[in-house]
């Protein structure tokens, strides 16, 4: 069997590392992935897909990377359920990421600001 999730997109805010009340360091991130297809009116649509980092990788990630960085996450499916106020079961899917590489260079990052001055 295989629980496993190949995404690559931006990042819609700047990451930022938690820390659990044990200690352990976390973040979430949300990545807009564009589909390959367009839809009935000619327009490509975008897909925002929730991901949890743990550790090294949710500290790495909120140093290095920004709002609109490109990066691949290679994780795992997690489906959590919970109930709201009303009593009614809840369902969550995330992706763990088991790995995040960053693909956005620093090299285009400082062409693009010497562009702008």
């Amino acid at each position: 069997m295989l629980n496993q999730v190949i995404l690559v997109g931006r990042l819609t805010t700047d990451p930022q590392a938690e820390t659990t009340d044990n200690g352990k360091k976390f973040s979430h991130i949300t990545l807009a992935v564009p589909r390959s297809f367009k839809n009935s009116d000619g327009i490509y649509e975008t897909d925002f897909i929730r991901c949890t980092l743990f550790s090294a990788i949710a500290a790495n990630t909120s140093d290095y990377c920004k709002k609109g960085d490109i990066v691949g996450i290679k994780g795992r499916l997690q489906v959590s359920s919970y109930n709201d106020e009303k009593g009614n079961t809840k369902y969550s899917t995330d992706v763990i990421a088991e790995k995040v590489t960053f693909l956005t260079s620093k090299a285009s990052e400082l062409n693009d600001e010497e562009e702008e001055e």
